[in-house]
């Protein structure tokens, strides 16, 4: 069975760079989380951690980009179908939830400072807050390529064009990538305690 995840669209059968790209940073960022997991599980063997919940508005972002990632697979089948309408809804609704995940994130940080769990009192609250940071920072970078992607959608007339597909499915697995990522770092942080 031959991969044709990266391959072009135009049958060269030569891999497709941005998106191998892509992908290359996407293993970046695994081996990233995978080293501050690795360091959370270590240091809180090491004693002295502290013990805390997560507040609930945590568990509600990782409904909210659940959903935001199933609306953006929505749109992005909406363009392969030509229905043009619908992909600008869905895409515009993906957007916006990507926004208000960021929103309940800080939300969940505030709720747990006020918890009095600090950067400075407990690595174990410096952890939660470096890996919780950590993923924000990317989301911010996964919500700027949504964002482009939805102005390019209400700004350019809409036809189909593979480059025009390919750059969308590149969010589509960007975005996915990220949700995926959440729900590991949002299991991780409540199990491993």
């Amino acid at each position: 069975m031959e991969a044709t995840i990266f391959k072009r669209e135009d049958g060269s059968g030569r891999l497709n760079p941005q998106l191998f790209a892509l992908w290359v940073g996407m293993a970046s960022m695994i081996m990233l989380f995978g080293a501050f997991t690795s360091a959370y599980i270590v240091k809180q063997g090491a004693g002295n951690w502290l013990q805390f919940s997560m507040p609930l508005v945590f568990y509600v972002s990782t409904g909210v980009i659940i959903i935001s990632s199933i609306f953006l697979h929505m749109a992005y089948n909406a363009f392969k179908a030509f229905q043009w309408q619908r992909y600008k809804t869905m895409l515009l609704l993906a957007t916006a939830l990507g926004f208000a995940f960021m929103v309940l994130q800080y939300e969940g940080w505030i709720a747990l400072f006020e918890s009095g769990v600090d950067l400075r009192a407990n690595v174990g609250g410096s952890f939660f807050y470096l890996i919780t940071g950590a993923h924000a920072a990317h989301v911010l970078g996964g919500i700027t390529a949504l964002a482009v992607t939805c102005l390019l959608a209400f700004t350019l007339p809409l036809k189909y064009s593979e480059s025009r597909k390919n750059k969308i499915e590149m969010v589509l697995h960007f975005w996915h990538f990220l949700g995926g990522l959440w729900i590991y770092l949002f299991v991780f942080l409540n199990v491993i305690r």
